[in-house]
């Protein structure tokens, strides 16, 4: 076993989940969960990670409890802290993994929200005079893509049928379809976007790429103009899901259109969503 300091094993781990391409947003949050907990641990003065117990993890997660984190967000910081172990093991920092000591706590997923069409179409009804936002919109919303691999899309993605959906953060490549709504938004948007070198899709004014956090901030006010309560943009996506599987098409293509590694991601809607029409082989995607 090799001594090493919390702080300097959480420097090595961060540096590690860079190295093995793992994606932004994994490195922040694994970073900031392990921050935290390193955090907490200095003020038990533990100073190196063969110091660290099952109790002390087990306090920590403690007072996240007491500070009014949810079971879900508890257990993911649980997921966090074996992962940094794992890395710990690996690179015999450490023998022993109190990690695997410690359990999760028992929480159920809450149902996707999914839009009625009543709810839609007052969304597009209030966007409507925004080319640029009813288009993102209306592509969320007709082909379930996911918000990042939306403000990914190139101009040289887009075809007249369908999208090309570059390979984004563990996410495979793979292609979309477009329907008339969706090519027609599309149309709208690009006779007003802005003639410059950018290759991104969507644009802000001045010509630079439309950022995630940027478009979700305006699809949610869109959602406040519509008067749609407790919505957030993946909802486009999950009401793209249920349609589709009121309207009969397969599982299988579903789960190809959207990306999903499994099928049993794409199967836990099922149980949300209702009646469900019959699964009709070669049922193809339709407008909503």
């Amino acid at each position: 076993m090799k001594p090493i300091k919390l702080r300097d094993a959480h420097e090595e781990f961060k540096k590690y989940l860079k190295e093995n391409n793992k994606s932004n947003s994994t490195v922040i949050a694994y970073g900031k969960d392990i921050d935290q907990l390193l955090s907490f641990l200095e003020e038990l003065q533990r100073n190196e990670v063969h110091e660290v117990s099952k109790e002390d993890i087990e306090a920590f997660l403690a007072k996240m409890s007491k500070d009014n984190y949810t079971p879900k967000s508890i257990s993911r910081k649980i997921n966090s802290t074996r992962t940094f172990y794992r890395f710990l093991k690996v690179n015999e920092y450490v023998t022993d993994d109190p990690s695997l000591l410690v359990s999760h706590p028992k929480y159920q997923l809450a149902p996707p929200r999914i839009l009625t069409p009543t709810e839609y179409r007052a969304l597009r009804d209030a966007a409507k005079n925004d080319p640029r936002m009813f288009a993102i919109i209306e592509l969320l919303l007709q082909t379930g893509i996911r918000i990042g691999e939306l403000s990914n899309l190139r101009l040289s993605d887009v075809t007249k049928d369908s999208l090309h959906i570059a390979p984004f953060e563990k996410h495979e490549d793979r292609i979309v379809p477009l329907n008339k709504s969706a090519r027609e938004a599309l149309t709208r948007y690009m006779n007003i976007r802005p003639s410059v070198k950018e290759d991104h899709l969507f644009i802000t004014k001045s010509g630079k790429p439309f950022l995630i956090r940027n478009i979700r901030t305006a699809v949610e006010r869109y959602f406040r103009l519509a008067e749609i309560r407790e919505a957030k943009v993946n909802d486009l996506r999950h009401t793209f899901v249920a349609h589709h599987l009121k309207h009969g098409v397969s599982l299988i293509v579903l789960s190809k259109v959207l990306g999903h590694k499994r099928l049993s991601t794409t199967e836990r809607y099922l149980q949300y969503v209702g009646e469900v029409g019959k699964s009709k082989e070669g049922a193809a995607l339709t407008e909503l």
